[in-house]
């Protein structure tokens, strides 16, 4: 069964994530490698090493191949999510993504490097590479985020191209949809799913990257966490880097990822960082989390990795000495 219409289904019994939507229709977890967290935190580190977010495949090969080639890691994170956004049967991410209530197609995007440089496209419109965008912002201004058409002038002072994201596919769903317009994102009702990625190359350098389309059917103007430093994404080249996936508004509360990486500083391991990180959510007064999801993925400098997300189906892909395996990660709601 495929990652979409499973988690779909167990939204309408209860179990209210808010994340889903296999990224690669073609690529099931029944015919992917798919193993335990235990091993693969008990696996010897080898760089250049790759994690991701969910089953991306063919994502994680080109970017462990770039590595393999030698590539820096900032490269091969670009290109590795270039992969999914260039996909239209990705409905998450880039070209194909679920628009907002409006129709329209907004994508997030953010990219940062060893040196701890950062750069993030908000609300950007007609344009299929996202994180191609951010890294421009990142390397060719001032800035450190740019949004919407200002945003969308950038990429097209650059040299890309505009063209329309919404695949006939996504205008249907979205035509079914304001029939009601029923907008319950906590019980898993729009799925949405998030690119993370993070790499350490051949010299031992870390780079990371987030992009994503955000929550089907949101208001206009809204972003999550994926573009925002320290929520969606945070590296620290002498630590590691962490990236989430999930309902962007509560990860965004806690800024999950820069909190993951100060844990790691304090001497956790990545594992133990993103448990912590999910306990933070999940213990604050009031929280409802049992009707949404969040997921996080973790490197330190070692090469090790941690991922652990609030309910199941979360999963992280991991490239490294050749080998690209998708593995189940533990969760925190087991009732």
């Amino acid at each position: 069964m495929k990652r979409r219409k499973f988690l779909q289904n167990a939204s309408l019994t209860g179990i209210g994530v808010a994340v889903g939507a296999s990224v690669l229709a073609k690529n099931t977890t029944e015919n992917f490698n798919t193993k335990t967290v235990t091993e693969a935190t008990n696996t010897p580190a080898i760089f250049p090493i790759v994690i991701t977010t969910w089953n991306i495949p063919n994502a994680t090969n080109k970017a462990g191949e770039l590595l393999d080639q030698g590539k820096s890691a900032i490269d091969a994170i670009e290109q590795g999510c270039m992969v999914e956004e260039k996909d239209p049967s990705n409905q998450t991410v880039g070209k194909g993504g679920r628009p907002d209530r409006d129709g329209n197609v907004t994508l997030d995007a953010c990219i940062m490097d060893k040196n701890g440089n950062y750069g993030s496209v908000v609300y950007l419109q007609n344009i299929v590479h996202a994180i191609s965008v951010a890294r421009k912002v990142m390397e060719e201004t001032p800035h450190v985020i740019m949004a919407g058409k200002g945003a969308e002038q950038f990429a097209v002072s650059e040299g890309f191209k505009r063209e329309n994201l919404l695949t006939e596919e996504s205008k249907k769903a979205w035509e079914k949809w304001i029939k009601t317009s029923n907008y319950q994102p906590i019980i898993n009702i729009e799925n949405h799913d998030t690119i993370g990625m993070l790499a350490i190359d051949k010299n031992g350098d870390i780079s990371g990257g987030c992009t994503t389309s955000g929550l089907a059917y949101k208001m206009a103007g809204r972003v999550g966490d994926s573009p925002i430093i320290g929520s969606g994404l945070f590296i620290d080249n002498e630590i590691g880097g962490a990236t989430a996936t999930g309902l962007g508004e509560e990860v965004l509360k806690t800024v999950g990822s820069f909190l993951i990486v100060e844990l790691m500083r304090q001497g956790k391991t990545p594992q133990q960082a993103c448990e912590e990180a999910i306990h933070r959510i999940v213990s604050k007064p009031n929280s409802n989390y049992k009707n949404f999801q969040v997921g996080y993925i973790a490197i330190n400098k070692k090469g090790e990795t941690g991922y652990y997300s609030i309910h199941e189906h979360f999963s992280a892909s991991i490239y490294k000495d050749g080998k690209n395996e998708n593995y189940k990660s533990d969760f925190h709601n087991k009732s």
